[in-house]
């Protein structure tokens, strides 16, 4: 069982954001969706059944007017969102993740990840972290790596907690949804590419991050990231007229009702623009492709209390909406 989204007065910033739902029984579907709570297929509406929400993001420029116009009118065509289910809004071809990316996040993960042998108080190893940071950001080199689609699940799906993960943690980000391809663009023109922004809670076992059998090769992101399900994504991705300054939206994750992370994206190294703009410097950037943008503090490590089956996450970004998914231990 899936934990279902709750009424709200809006349920997002601006006059409309897209996802894509499903009828009972019935097919997913690309759909506009107002802050009040109205559906309307755009399948039927830009007369293209073949139309997805990553298509729509391919032709971003031609469609963004046409949505626009959309959400200014009414009419039966428009139904009840609670008639739907809400999946993940959009099936990415990439997904990169930016790392270590929240000053305090990093610290208290630092602080956390006391090495064998290392009995220097809390004091100084957080003072060496935050050297750490500011070398980090003097050096204007950001973490970025490669995350898997089949990761992701629905916004309100269940999450399943398979018996191999020890440490299994939540990471709630801001996700950027490109809507133009990006190749070798500078920080000044990377938003440009960006068509919207979503949430995105990147769960991670600690316990596999590290490979113990051999330190040389360092981080095993397969393992510890990848899981079916571990990245809830959604429910819906917001235009970035609608958002206004990615720099300063407030990411906030409840654990069963009690806040565990509250920071503001301001805390982030590296914004939104380098983040996007390091990622092309390398790779070409698709429509619908997703760059994650680093989780700030007050993950489980740092509150010393993992996901455990029946927990209840609640991720919200300001203007982007809430993801509620509960926790299942896979079956044994």
């Amino acid at each position: 069982m899936s934990v279902k989204p709750e009424p709200a007065s809006a349920l997002f910033a601006g006059p409309f954001a897209l996802a894509t739902l499903s009828a009972p029984d019935g097919p997913a579907f690309p759909a506009l969706v107002t802050p009040d709570a109205r559906v309307l297929d755009l399948r039927v509406a830009l007369a293209d059944e073949r139309l997805t929400t990553r298509s729509l993001l391919e032709d971003w420029e031609a469609a963004l007017p046409r949505l626009r116009t959309l959400a200014g009118e009414s009419g039966p065509d428009h139904a009840p969102l609670a008639g739907f289910r809400v999946h993940a809004p959009v099936e990415p071809r990439q997904v990169f993740q930016s790392g270590a990316n929240y000053r305090q996040h990093v610290i208290d993960l630092h602080v956390a990840h006391r090495a064998p042998g290392d009995d220097r108080p809390e004091a100084e190893r957080r003072a060496e972290a935050a050297e750490i940071m500011d070398r980090r950001a003097a050096e204007d080199l950001p973490y970025v790596f490669i995350g898997l689609p089949s990761a992701i699940t629905g916004p309100y799906d269940d999450v399943v907690l398979p018996a191999w993960a020890q440490q299994p943690d939540w990471e709630l980000e801001l996700a950027v949804v490109i809507g133009r391809p990006a190749h070798r663009v500078g920080v000044e023109e990377a938003l440009d590419h960006v068509a919207g922004y979503t949430i995105a809670n990147d769960l991670t076992d600690r316990a596999t991050v590290f490979r113990r059998d051999m330190p040389q090769i360092g981080t095993d992101w397969l393992r510890s990231k990848n899981a079916p399900g571990f990245t809830p994504l959604g429910p819906w991705i917001v235009p970035t007229e609608s958002v206004g300054a990615p720099g300063d939206l407030r990411v906030t994750l409840k654990l069963n009702g009690d806040t565990m992370q509250d920071e503001s994206t301001k805390d982030m190294i590296f914004n939104v623009a380098r983040i996007v703009s390091y990622a092309s410097e390398t790779a070409r950037l698709l429509p619908g492709d997703l760059v994650l943008t680093g989780s700030p503090a007050g993950n489980g490590m740092h509150w010393g209390r993992l996901l455990r089956d029946g927990d209840v996450m609640e991720g919200s970004i300001t203007g982007l909406g809430t993801q509620r998914t509960r926790c299942v231990a896979e079956a044994s």
